[in-house]
């Protein structure tokens, strides 16, 4: 009679833990491959605008003497007669607010504010937003980011497409500018999430209740902006673009989301700060919502990415006296689910930001850092979280993430 000692039980749960893991890996693979074979791309070979709609370009921008210069000389670009561009200052403590007024003396296009310091319980972002829809009186709205950079196409094919298929709003993927080493290396993970939870299969289907924003590009019709509150609704949203698209679709309104990572990019992350820090803000709302999911996705992200590595570490490790059968299925699958995360890597690494394919090997890496950063994100939860320079402490939240 074979005897189960008490390591062959424990190493019985490793593999059941990793055979779900490596279940999980191949579907995220096979979606990612689905997203990028068949999510729709917004250019359709034919830029020509019949009808010109005024858009007013709404760029908020903190701290961004980097990037403001080359977002500002791309929009101007634009090959469609009818826009302005409001550029506002959301009290900056760099030239920010000096490049902008340049711009704006130069280009009659080019409407310069200040959003002046926000009120309490406002997120700064969203009162330079609705600072700027106050001044504005165009049919269309555009919100883009202050690092980005628009082909000169981008406006025309996007207006096109909007009033082609009827639609109420519209948002773009963008190509994610990676310029730091530790971007490369957790970027194409973090695509992962892009590509399956936040996926254009998934926001244009009427299957699904996703609605979703890209901050760096979207555009809705005036009077839907004001139907679903403008930024006053999600004053207090540090992912605003995410509360503004969730109450577009769930109001019923017709938005889609289209692939234009050809056609324009936007800096996620500039440095390892800025990293960690934008993964802590993924997981504040949910925190707020319940701190046990907030617990919970931590724990999914662990298994999911960091958990595959140790795995395979330990099970290359263990003594030769390890039961044989046992530990070869744990070294097997760890490795297998290990190689499968490096090949969706390596996929969104190429298809997605137009890297170095060889970042795909820093999966590990990239594989500490997400759930690093949302462990992060929970321990600063419980006092509030700093974003752009400031300090934000959250209210109560509805299960559905909206303010009460």
């Amino acid at each position: 009679m074979m005897v189960v000692t008490a390591s062959d039980a424990f190493n019985a749960i490793l593999l059941a833990i990793i055979l779900g893991v490596l279940g999980t890996w191949l579907y995220l693979l096979t979606y990612t491959i689905r997203s990028y074979k068949y999510a729709p791309r917004l250019y359709d070979g034919n830029g020509s605008v019949i009808e010109e709609p005024r858009v007013d370009i709404i760029v908020p921008a903190r701290n961004e003497e980097r990037f403001i210069a080359r977002c500002l000389d791309s929009l101007l670009k634009q090959r469609y007669s009818r826009f302005r561009i409001i550029a506002v200052d959301d009290s900056s403590t760099d030239g920010t607010a000096r490049i902008m007024e340049e711009f704006a003396g130069r280009d009659s296009r080019v409407l310069f504010i200040h959003a002046g310091e926000k009120p309490d319980g406002w997120v700064g972002k969203n009162w330079a937003c609705y600072q700027a829809y106050l001044r504005s009186d165009a049919e269309l709205l555009l919100f883009t980011d202050a690092d980005s950079v628009h082909d000169e196409m981008l406006l025309p094919l996007a207006v096109k497409r909007l009033l082609k298929d009827g639609l109420d709003a519209l948002t773009l993927v963008p190509r994610l500018e990676c310029i730091d080493t530790w971007t490369k290396a957790t970027l194409p993970l973090l695509l992962v999430f892009l590509h399956s939870r936040y996926s254009p299969l998934r926001v244009n289907s009427n299957k699904h209740d996703t609605g979703y924003f890209f901050g760096s590009y979207y555009i809705i019709r005036r009077e839907v902006y004001e139907a679903v509150g403008t930024h006053k609704g999600v004053r207090n949203e540090i992912i605003e673009d995410g509360a503004l698209g969730a109450r577009v679709k769930k109001q019923g309104f017709r938005m889609r989301m289209f692939l234009a990572d050809d056609l324009f990019s936007a800096v996620w992350a500039r440095d390892l700060n800025t990293l960690i820090n934008g993964l802590s803000r993924l997981i504040v709302p949910i925190y707020h919502v319940s701190k046990a999911k907030a617990f919970g996705v931590f724990l999914i992200t662990f298994f999911l990415f960091l958990y595959p590595f140790l795995l395979a570490s330990y099970s290359l490790l263990q003594p030769l006296s390890l039961n044989l059968d046992l530990g070869t299925s744990l070294a097997v699958t760890s490795m297998a689910t290990c190689i499968t995360i490096a090949v969706t890597s390596l996929i969104h690494s190429i298809k997605g930001l137009g890297i170095n394919p060889l970042y795909a090997f820093a999966s590990p890496l990239g594989s500490l850092l997400i759930p690093l950063g949302f462990l992060v994100g929970i321990r600063k939860s419980r006092h509030g979280v700093v974003w752009r320079g400031r300090s934000y402490t959250h209210s109560i939240y509805r299960a559905d993430g909206f303010k009460i």
